[in-house]
């Protein structure tokens, strides 16, 4: 027990942790997840799908949300760095529409806990990404929702280096404000 840092974030439900990491001349070894550990911290879920992705400099993937179907989610990098956001879309909270970042990477370790009903997204500012995160919902195809990334009514701050060609699906590019979507 114990062996987990949280911090918490002006939007509240939303969590940065950072693991203790025991290291020596092999290399390290951390606990990605300890159920207790969690569940102490606030963090009381069951989780019952685990997914990856890898990607190169410059992919932004999100804002994505579940509609009818929304899960909680544990996020963390195992290779390289991206800047992750979250945005509250949880009807009726003083922070709807507000926004929280933060660096995930290989080297800090950090985790991001993103309660049910926020969008979800992230760019990869390293030359090569891999993501993992646990869901507590499973993935259902046809309840995808999503605001575009440069929405101007939340103003997500990207730290997009000059330069720097964004990477995205066609579907990212095309998804509409915030004051376009309705969540339940």
């Amino acid at each position: 027990m114990g062996k987990i840092t949280v911090e918490t974030c002006e939007i509240e439900g939303l969590k940065v942790i950072t693991p203790t990491v025991f290291g020596d001349n092999r290399g390290y070894f951390m606990e990605t997840y300890h159920y207790e550990d969690y569940k102490a911290a606030g963090i009381d879920q069951v989780f019952v799908q685990d997914n990856q992705s890898s990607s190169v400099k410059g992919v932004l993937r999100g804002l994505h949300f579940q509609i009818n179907y929304p899960q909680d989610k544990l996020v963390r990098v195992i290779a390289g760095e991206v800047f992750d956001v979250a945005v509250d879309l949880r009807p009726g909270s003083a922070t709807y529409g507000k926004w929280h970042g933060v660096t995930l990477s290989a080297e800090n370790k950090k985790q991001f806990f993103i309660p049910k009903n926020f969008a979800h997204g992230f760019l990869v500012l390293s030359d090569y990404a891999e993501f993992a995160y646990k869901c507590t919902d499973f993935y259902h195809p046809n309840d995808e929702g999503g605001i575009l990334w440069s929405d101007p009514e939340i103003g997500v701050k990207w730290p997009i280096p000059e330069g720097m060609e964004l990477v995205m699906s066609d579907k990212d590019k095309k998804w509409e404000g915030l004051s376009a979507i309705s969540i339940k």
